[in-house]
């Protein structure tokens, strides 16, 4: 009869020890530290224009802090940080379809002026306001005409190609989400 010995006996508890932070949904720190579907990130970033223009930037500024995977960014930079690690830093090219999109024409309205503050009557002035469906709009004014303008409903960065520099602060597993189900008789 052989003996079993002790690098036997590691070896199971390391793959218990692993199988019950699988089940119980606990994973190994080294796997924590890689942006993927699923992890909360904590970035800072600066997002440039063609000319190097800053359009914005938080730098200095309090994280931007998002869900990997869940639309919260434009998408060619959420593809892009798959697989960094808290620390680094990258830069990214993104073209506008895979940002805002291209400028569409379908999306400059002519609105009566009486509709507009007569400080707002200029072209470039930025407009907001409440949709249909009560969502916030934002516009820029195109065009002055006798009685309306022709305003642009385009995001203000459609049709950009959109240039980030952005560094990894913190990469951790996102909080799970508790799903309640009808009639749960522990709620009140």
């Amino acid at each position: 009869m052989r003996k079993r010995g002790n690098g036997g006996g590691k070896q199971w508890r390391r793959a218990a020890t692993l199988s019950i932070a699988l089940l119980f949904g606990v994973v190994p720190a080294a796997a924590q530290e890689t942006v993927a579907d699923g992890t909360r990130v904590s970035l800072e970033y600066t997002v440039s224009l063609a000319d190097e223009t800053v359009f914005d930037t938080n730098v200095g500024k309090a994280p931007l802090v998002y869900t990997h995977g869940s639309g919260e960014l434009v998408p060619g930079l959420e593809r892009q940080l798959v697989g960094l690690k808290a620390g680094d830093t990258k830069s990214v090219e993104v073209l506008p379809e895979e940002a805002y999109g291209a400028v569409d024409p379908n999306r400059f309205q002519e609105v009566p002026k009486e509709n507009v503050p007569e400080a707002s009557r200029a072209v470039g002035k930025k407009l907001q306001g409440r949709g249909p469906n009560g969502r916030m709009m934002y516009a820029q004014v195109r065009e002055v005409k006798d009685d309306t303008l022709v305003v642009n409903l385009n995001h203000p960065l459609a049709g950009q190609k959109l240039f980030f520099a952005v560094k990894v602060l913190k990469v951790e597993q996102a909080p799970s989400q508790t799903v309640e189900m009808p009639g749960d008789a522990s709620k009140p």
